[in-house]
């Protein structure tokens, strides 16, 4: 995998303007109109992955000009360049020009505030970083914008007080491989969701691979021994450090804090340790959501994500335990993500279908490690994007924090 960057930078020049007023009161003031940015942004555009003639590339945006709802950023391709997939964007080329255009969700973008999209393309051997780029129209060369003269008539009361910094908040995460946090494959999507957000929010990741929501509870303590009912005797029923820590009063979950709970991969294995029934796994999830509710954190259930199957030229579904996380967020007032149906989705618009059961080269290669379940960074950081939005879409309230 090859990484390369460029950030591009132009300055335009403006003026500003400020106009002096009396107040009627007899003190006199000084009345400053808000001067509006001229338009200015920067680019970070990475190749994430490369394969043969095949590619991967993540841009983004940063405004450094007044905010603005509806955003384009256009590039030139050099002959033999394609984009042949994108997500966050939709990407159109005529001729030799590229034109990347926000979505419902990613259309408004504040003054300093960054926009990211990411897509596979193509080439016949020569892949160079686009030269310049346009946003909306504005050359990027990531200067800010300077002021523009903006008239001021009439007096002015003094500026309200600066408002308080926006609220902090901790992001708990519980579950398998898919989620854990890596710096090489496998990579876990928990790991990337931190960029999704803005800096009120940090990120605790507890995932742990190969395991189930019991091992993961009651790690040490599940014998290999089934009861009557078909379940792993837990003994002693005590739990793991991992879920005490989360409950600390002190260090652990706090009043406003979010955690996110996804298991159900290794949960069906039929030998103890991992193996969990329907019942039992509902069962366990709801410990958990009342406890975090009881801290006043805000538990989300989240279905496991899907690996890569293909029934022809369609990605499939091919987890269990979908009902009983759906089942368990009902019976709990909670909401839950449904990752695993975001993922066959996310796999059918990217056209990893079918493909030759290679999954260490070519698109698949770039997205999966060497098998068919766990991700590269690149994977993983577009599955961490079905993450921020569904929250989007689904208007759950820890959404306000997504960049």
């Amino acid at each position: 995998m090859t990484t390369r960057r460029v950030m591009t930078t132009r300055r335009v020049l403006a003026f500003s303007a400020a106009l002096a007023g009396v107040l009627l009161t007899g003190t006199l003031g000084i009345a400053t109109a808000r001067a509006a940015l001229a338009p200015a942004c920067r680019v970070d555009y990475r190749i994430t992955s490369s394969w043969g003639t095949g590619f991967g590339a993540e841009v983004a945006i940063t405004n450094l000009g007044d905010a603005v709802n509806g955003w384009n950023l256009a590039w030139t391709l050099v002959p033999g360049q394609s984009v042949t997939q994108a997500w966050n964007a939709t990407v159109a080329v005529s001729g030799s020009t590229a034109t990347a255009t926000g979505v419902s969700y990613n259309s408004a973008v504040a003054t300093g505030a960054t926009v990211s999209f990411g897509f596979n393309g193509g080439h016949n051997g020569t892949n160079p970083v686009p030269a310049s780029f346009t946003f909306n129209g504005t050359l990027c060369t990531g200067q800010p914008g300077t002021p523009s003269p903006t008239p001021c008539t009439g007096p002015s009361t003094p500026p309200a007080s600066p408002s308080a910094p926006a609220r902090q908040v901790r992001i708990w995460m519980a579950g398998d491989s898919t989620m854990m946090n890596a710096s090489t494959c496998p990579v876990g999507w928990g790991s990337q969701i931190a960029a999704y957000f803005n800096s009120s929010v940090t990120v605790q990741n507890s995932a742990v691979g190969g395991r189930s929501v019991q091992t993961w509870l009651y790690e040490g303590n599940v014998t290999s021994t089934k009861n009557t009912a078909g379940e792993c005797v837990v003994s002693p029923e005590t739990y793991h450090s991992r879920w005490t820590s989360m409950l600390d009063a002190t260090t652990g979950m706090k009043a406003g804090d979010y955690l996110f709970i996804q298991f159900g991969i290794n949960d069906g294995t039929s030998a103890c340790p991992r193996h969990v029934g329907s019942a039992r796994f509902q069962q366990l999830l709801g410990v958990m959501v009342q406890a975090a509710k009881a801290r006043g954190a805000n538990p989300v259930l989240v279905t496991p994500v899907a690996a890569i199957t293909c029934s022809g030229g369609t990605a499939v579904g091919n987890r269990g335990f979908l009902t009983e996380t759906r089942n368990a967020a009902t019976a709990n007032s909670v909401p839950v993500i449904d990752l695993h149906q975001r993922s066959v989705a996310l796999y059918n618009s990217l056209g990893l279908c079918p493909n030759n059961g290679d999954y260490g080269s070519g698109a698949v290669g770039a997205f999966f490690c060497a098998d068919h379940t766990h991700f590269e960074a690149a994977g993983a950081r577009q599955i961490a994007g079905l993450i921020a939005t569904a929250l989007r879409e689904q208007g759950i309230p820890l959404a306000a924090w997504l960049r």
